[in-house]
């Protein structure tokens, strides 16, 4: 009878296992599509800079999660991740479009960009995402407020009902995260 050599895993067992949480997560984002579709609308809304339909958002965010073997606990989990996927993926789009490199400051314009509202400064959106990397460090739950309450675009009840908490606690999270993150990017704007 053969036995494994020592440190040797069972990669069966492990491929199986990541291929279950895939598939989980692949049933959580088609459950939640309409729900994430319009997150992205809204970020889109918010960020009128970055050249991206809603569904080409969300799909991309859906293949930057899909690279990542992450377990999520529950869907407020879920949502503020892809949410925050979004985020960052805006982000790198609004640098894209504004790179003065190799043209980029040539635009095509469309007849739709002239209803378009100015698009928001790249510096503001990387500093606020920054700001709330850094609060997540030190405040996960502070920073998932954030997300579900500003980029999600939930109500104080739903994440409450989500979360398990009452409306008045997630009110008092988003004060505080607030009040937090006006801080930290006053303190980055007065710095030269």
């Amino acid at each position: 009878m053969m036995s494994e050599p020592p440190g040797a895993t069972n990669q069966p067992a492990e491929a199986l296992e990541q291929k279950s949480q895939g598939s989980a997560n692949e049933q959580l984002f088609a459950a939640l599509y309409n729900e994430l579709r319009r997150i992205a609308e809204r970020q889109l809304r918010y960020n009128a800079g970055a050249p991206v339909s809603p569904t080409t958002l969300l799909h991309e965010a859906y293949l930057g999660m899909a690279d990542k073997q992450q377990v999520f606990p529950d869907q407020a989990r879920f949502i503020g991740y892809a949410a925050r996927v979004m985020r960052n993926l805006i982000i790198d789009l609004v640098r894209e479009r504004r790179a003065l490199k190799r043209g980029a400051g040539f635009h095509i314009t469309q007849l739709s960009e002239e209803h378009e509202r100015p698009g928001v400064d790249e510096r503001e959106l990387k500093n606020l995402s920054e700001a709330l990397d850094e609060l997540a460090v030190h405040d996960a739950r502070l920073a998932e407020v954030v997300d579900l309450k500003y980029f999600c675009g939930l109500t104080f009840e739903d994440i409450a009902a989500q979360r398990g908490t009452s409306t008045r606690t997630v009110q008092r999270d988003w004060e505080k995260a607030r009040a937090i993150l006006f801080q930290q990017l006053s303190n980055w704007n007065t710095q030269p």
